[in-house]
């Protein structure tokens, strides 16, 4: 297992600051919200996506991938009624797959709830039918980059559609593209019926990526979650990807969130 961390905790951070910081605690991997960029990815220029790979390199922290796909901009839609929408959706995601290889990444998180929701009126096997349709069309993009696509269940708090990682597997398991993948958060499983070692052992065949956060929305130890059976799963399923730490409430500062994350992390690693 390898510590990755996301980038948005690092706001107002010169990127080559980022990348010295981060390395210096131990991280080996740093992956990228594109609208910490710009509002659109597709006005990300190439010398900034070369930027970025060349700090990867410089600093010997690989760029894991992309996530917080489609917070930005307003009005993209996987499962909208309005197939014009839709059709623009899938158009941005193979954008967001461009950026991603151009960046060095090699995976992006699929999460963005409030863009696969079902709508008033629609039915959950219709947005299955479109969510399914958007996804085969990026994924052509996808497998022609080789970057490949973590579909993230999320509690029902956040959205309507996929929210168990069985779930997830089911819709990964109907598409069956070798770019189709799972992706796991600690803060999203900890609603589910099943325990999180119980999910983490039930999706070893799928399992590409891996979310480290607290119910709480922080870092891992600052709340109620104990990582050691969470850390111990892993193992047992022989995982050999990232967790990457995702808090949602930065209070705490930059430098205090990937400090005592990795500190926490490391006692069980």
């Amino acid at each position: 297992m390898k510590h990755g961390i996301c980038n948005e905790i690092f706001k107002g951070w010169e990127l080559k600051k980022v990348f010295s910081f981060i390395k210096n605690l131990g991280y080996e991997g740093l992956e990228i919200a594109p609208f910490t960029f710009d509002d659109s990815v597709e006005n990300i220029s190439l010398d900034k996506r070369k930027e970025v790979k060349d700090l990867s390199e410089e600093y010997g922290v690989s760029i894991i991938g992309s996530h917080w796909l489609l917070a930005k901009p307003d009005g993209l839609s996987m499962s909208s009624s309005d197939s014009s929408i839709r059709k623009r959706t899938t158009e941005y995601l193979c954008s967001l797959a461009e950026f991603t290889s151009d960046i060095g990444g090699e995976l992006m998180v699929l999460g963005s709830p409030k863009q696969r929701n079902i709508g008033e009126g629609q039915t959950r096997e219709e947005v299955k039918g479109h969510v399914k349709e958007g996804l085969v069309e990026a994924l052509k993009v996808c497998e022609s980059r080789n970057i490949d696509i973590c579909l993230e269940p999320l509690t029902k708090n956040e959205t309507n559609f996929i929210n168990t990682a069985s779930e997830a597997i089911e819709l990964i398991e109907e598409i069956s593209h070798p770019n189709l993948k799972l992706h796991l958060d600690v803060k999203a499983m900890s609603a589910e019926s099943l325990s999180i070692p119980e999910i983490i052992s039930n999706s070893k065949k799928y399992l590409r990526h891996f979310h480290v956060n607290d119910v709480n929305r922080m870092y891992p130890g600052s709340g109620e979650i104990d990582y050691a059976p969470i850390l111990k799963a892993l193992k047992e399923i022989d995982y050999q990807g990232w967790i990457s730490l995702e808090v949602f409430d930065f209070s705490h500062g930059a430098e205090t969130i990937a400090l005592e994350s990795i500190k926490y992390l490391k006692r069980f690693i």
